[in-house]
């Protein structure tokens, strides 16, 4: 890959901002507004052929100053290589989409936007693909609570599908003790106690 590395790197010319040739597969760092014009160049020039994006996955980096990262995971079958296109991003400033480089991108970009609130820019349906519409945050962020914000369920007597605020409660859990099952035997003991007077 060493030939098709050095074309990589004269091709992409300003758009590429890092060479990473210790990870398997070798990774490449570009600009975010010049992705589309990267992967162009990594499918169509002849003796890379990168035509096929396998996979797009989002990073969260919450204590980095560029929170999130986009990795385009590429591969060509003419070489038979395959190759990692990151990019960084703040969720503030839209990513172009490369539905137009690679149209299978469309559900990998609503996912990302679905799971981390990046937005696309020029993405024809951008709208939530595996969280109900009415979900409120992004659950592949770091910050985003276990627990989530909201349930939804299903009345039985009304027919419609319903929300209302979490509220988690457990009997025989005390968080304010060091271990969190310590009074448990205390208050199952008050309570049976109470029961036989």
């Amino acid at each position: 890959m060493k030939e098709s590395l050095e074309t990589l790197l004269a091709g992409i010319g300003c758009d590429l901002q890092k060479v990473d040739t210790s990870t398997s597969p070798i990774s490449v760092v570009v600009f975010s507004a010049n992705i589309v014009r990267a992967l162009m160049f990594l499918r169509d020039h002849p003796k890379m052929r990168f035509t096929q994006l396998v996979d797009l996955c989002g990073v969260d980096y919450p204590k980095k100053t560029i929170r999130y990262q986009l990795v385009y995971h590429l591969l060509s079958h003419t070489t038979n290589q395959r190759l990692m296109v990151k990019i960084a991003s703040d969720a503030l400033v839209a990513i172009p989409s490369v539905i137009n480089v690679y149209p299978n991108a469309n559900w990998y970009e609503r996912e990302i936007w679905d799971m981390f609130g990046i937005h696309f820019d020029n993405h024809p349906d951008l709208r939530r693909i595996l969280c109900d519409y009415n979900f409120s945050g992004y659950p592949l962020r770091k910050d985003f609570p276990i627990s989530g914000y909201n349930e939804v369920f299903f009345n039985q007597k009304s027919g419609n599908v319903e929300y209302k605020e979490l509220n988690l409660n457990q009997d025989f859990r005390k968080f304010d003790f060091l271990s969190p099952w310590e009074g448990q035997w205390d208050e199952l003991l008050k309570k049976e106690t109470e029961a036989h007077q």
